[in-house]
C-alpha cells in the first residue's frame, strides 16, 4: 500500500509508483522520466520505501583508512586533478615499507579496512603493486585490504602480460579481499572518448568485475556524474551494472559520485546542485533493485546532505577515511574524514540506526 499522498501526481509517476510498490523492475524510460520529473519528494519517498524494505532503518558505516601509494599516472582523464607525471613537482611513489610507516603514524584504533587506489604508474612493474599489498598485509593482517579499481586491474594486465584472472589471483595471494568501485565514470564509450578517459573501456570495466565475482571476490561499483553525460547515459550506466549483478550477484554497493570541479575556489555553478545529488541517489536506489546498498559519499556531497540522503534511499554513510585526497585534489570542500562518533551522530541525526560494519557488510556493532 502506498504511503505517498500527492494529489497532483501525474499518471506516469503513478504508474512508476505502482511498479515500486509491487517490486517490479523499472525500465530505461522510467529512469529517464524520473530524472526529468520535478517531483523530487515523490521520488525520494519511493526510494525510501525500497530502502526500508531492504535494510529497515539501519545505516552502515566502517572504520577505514584511505591510502594512495602513487599519484603518478599515464592517463590524462579530463576530470582528474590528482594525477602527476613522473618527476613533476608533488609526484610520489611510496614503497611498501614507506606506506607501513605512514599507516603506523596515522592509523586510528578500530580501523578495519584499507581503501587503496592510485595512479596508473607504468614506471614500476606489476610486482610493485603486489608487493605493496603484501607489505601492508604482513604488518596489519587484521585489516581487510580493499584495493584498486577495475581500471587499475586492466592497467596491470597491460604492464604484466597476464590475464585479468591471473592479475586478480596474484593480488589475492598478497592479501587483496575486494575491489574498489572507481574507474567506472560513465559506462559509455562515447562519453569516455569525449572526457579523455584514458583507461579501461566499458567492456573491460565490466569484465574485470565479472572475473572478480567469478573467483569469489565481492566488489563495489560507482558512477561519476555531473559533467557532459545525459540522463539517459546515467540510466544506461545503472542498467549495465544491474545486468551484471543479475549474472553474478557480486556487487555489494553502488556509489554515485558527484563530480567535483578542479579548484576549491570554483563557482557554485560549477558544482552539482543538492537537488541533483539527492535525485541521483534516489533514482539509483529505484533502478538498482538487485543491489543491497546505495552509498551517500559525504566526501563529495557533504555531511548534511548525506543525512538527507538517508531518507532518499541511501543505506551507507561510508567511513572514517582519515585523509581523502582524490576528491579534495579536485576541489571538494568537505571534511577529509570523520570520526566514529561523528558518523554515529550523523546517522542518528537523520532518525536512523547506525551500524558499524566490516568490508562485507557483516554487522560489527549496532548503536541503538
Amino acid at each position: 500500500m502506498s504511503t505517498i499522498i500527492n494529489p497532483t501526481m501525474d499518471k506516469r509517476m503513478a504508474e512508476i509508483a505502482e511498479k515500486v510498490h509491487n517490486g517490479q523492475r523499472l525500465s530505461l524510460e522510467d529512469g529517464v522520466y524520473l530524472y526529468q520529473s520535478e517531483d523530487i519528494l515523490t521520488i525520494g519517498q519511493l526510494a525510501n520505501e525500497v530502502n526500508l524494505r531492504k535494510n529497515g532503518k539501519k545505516v552502515y558505516f566502517i572504520e577505514n583508512m584511505s591510502l594512495y601509494f602513487t599519484n603518478v599516472c599515464e592517463a590524462h582523464c579530463a576530470f582528474c586533478n590528482f594525477r602527476k607525471d613522473e618527476g613533476e613537482e608533488g609526484s610520489y611513489t611510496l614503497s611498501g615499507s614507506e606506506m607501513v610507516r605512514y599507516v603506523e603514524e596515522n592509523i586510528t584504533p578500530g580501523v578495519r579496512e584499507f581503501h587503496i587506489v592510485g595512479g596508473h604508474n607504468n614506471n614500476v612493474p606489476f610486482q610493485y603493486y603486489v608487493d605493496s599489498l603484501a607489505a601492508l598485509n604482513e604488518r596489519f593482517p587484521e585489516v581487510t585490504i580493499k584495493a584498486y579499481t577495475a581500471a587499475e586491474i586492466d592497467f596491470f594486465t597491460r604492464i604484466s602480460g597476464l590475464s585479468i584472472e591471473e592479475v586478480l589471483r596474484a593480488l589475492q595471494g598478497a592479501g587483496l579481499k575486494s575491489l574498489t568501485g572507481g574507474g567506472a565514470e560513465i559506462l559509455s564509450d562515447e562519453y569516455r572518448q569525449k572526457m579523455r578517459v584514458d583507461k579501461a573501456n566499458v567492456d573491460r570495466y565490466l569484465e574485470v568485475h565479472r572475473t572478480a565475482h567469478k573467483i569469489g571476490m565481492r566488489t563495489h561499483t560507482t558512477m561519476l556524474y555531473g559533467s557532459i553525460e545525459s540522463h539517459e547515459d546515467r540510466i544506461n550506466h545503472m542498467i549495465q551494472i544491474r545486468e551484471l549483478q543479475d549474472e553474478t550477484n557480486g556487487f555489494m554497493v553502488f556509489i554515485p559520485l558527484s563530480m567535483q570541479p578542479k579548484s576549491r575556489n570554483a563557482s557554485i555553478m560549477r558544482r552539482n546542485s543538492a537537488y541533483e545529488d539527492l535525485k541521483t541517489i534516489a533514482i539509483s536506489r529505484l533502478m538498482l533493485d538487485n543491489i543491497d546498498h546505495i552509498k551517500a559519499y559525504f566526501i563529495n556531497i557533504g555531511t548534511q546532505l548525506t543525512q538527507m540522503a538517508l531518507t532518499f534511499g541511501a543505506s551507507d554513510a561510508h567511513g572514517t577515511i582519515v585523509k581523502e585526497r582524490i576528491s579534495h585534489a579536485a576541489g571538494a570542500l568537505t571534511p577529509e574524514g570523520l570520526t566514529r562518533k561523528e558518523l554515529i551522530w550523523l546517522i542518528k541525526g537523520a532518525g536512523r540506526i547506525p551500524v558499524e560494519r566490516d568490508t562485507f557488510y557483516n554487522e560489527v556493532e549496532v548503536y541503538e
